[in-house]
């Protein structure tokens, strides 16, 4: 795969989640993305799960970069946890 481009998110504000998603997981996994902007970066990920997950993304897709999977299964089980269930009567 071709290397992606660096993001600006602040010039790209109609990104969907999905978008803003993959070009975050991009510049955080590429070994020549400064420090600083990685952590800049998780934030904005993290922001797009409550989407991502209402819209079953994880459930049709993994993450294979065991790292960065280990921690966004933990950060939706974190999200699980906080979001109050919706119960039918």
């Amino acid at each position: 795969m071709p290397p992606i481009e660096l993001l600006d998110l602040e010039l790209a504000p109609g990104l969907s989640p999905l978008e803003t998603f993959i070009a975050c997981a991009h510049q955080m996994l590429d070994p020549a993305t400064p420090e600083h902007v990685c952590r800049a970066m998780e934030p904005r990920l993290l922001a797009q799960l409550p989407v991502l997950r209402a819209l079953g993304v994880f459930e049709l897709l993994e993450v294979r970069d065991p790292a960065m999977r280990a921690w966004l299964n933990d950060e939706l089980t974190a999200l699980v946890t906080r979001v109050p269930q919706i119960v039918s009567a």
